[in-house]
């Protein structure tokens, strides 16, 4: 089954609306389910570290979303450093989020270092947020 993989430097608006799939069981065709890509970004942008009041999204934090043809979201998201007190709650936040969106059947969250994060993966509207210019 073959998903679709968004960089975190595309922009929400080339995230496809939906991609429809068929399902099988053993009586024949289900219906389709789709899963929003634009969906899973958004309810990405819910979830705010809570040392600084830009969600993760904006703070460059997401490094990329995966959605399967199944349902199967994967997220690799970083944080701002190894060391930081939300290291717990913050993946779990992801999940809870992304598990919120319709026609999600499971998500994967994978914290990862490389590349480490840094101010410049923040948007334009978080540096502004945070007074960075």
């Amino acid at each position: 089954m073959a998903g679709r993989r968004l960089q975190v430097n595309e922009p929400v608006a080339q995230a496809q609306e939906g991609a429809t799939h068929e399902a099988w069981s053993p009586d024949g065709p289900i219906a389709p389910s789709r899963v929003s890509e634009v969906a899973v970004l958004d309810a990405l942008k819910t979830v705010f570290d809570p040392e600084i009041p830009v969600d993760i999204y904006e703070l460059g934090l997401i490094y990329a979303v995966e959605v399967e043809d199944d349902g199967a979201v994967r997220v690799d998201m970083t944080l701002t450093t190894p060391s930081c007190p939300s290291a717990q709650e913050l993946p779990a936040q992801v999940e809870q989020a992304v598990k919120g969106v319709q026609n999600v059947t499971s998500v994967k969250v994978e914290v990862v270092w490389d590349p480490p994060w840094d101010p410049s993966r923040m948007s334009e509207d978080a540096k502004l947020a945070l007074n960075m210019y």
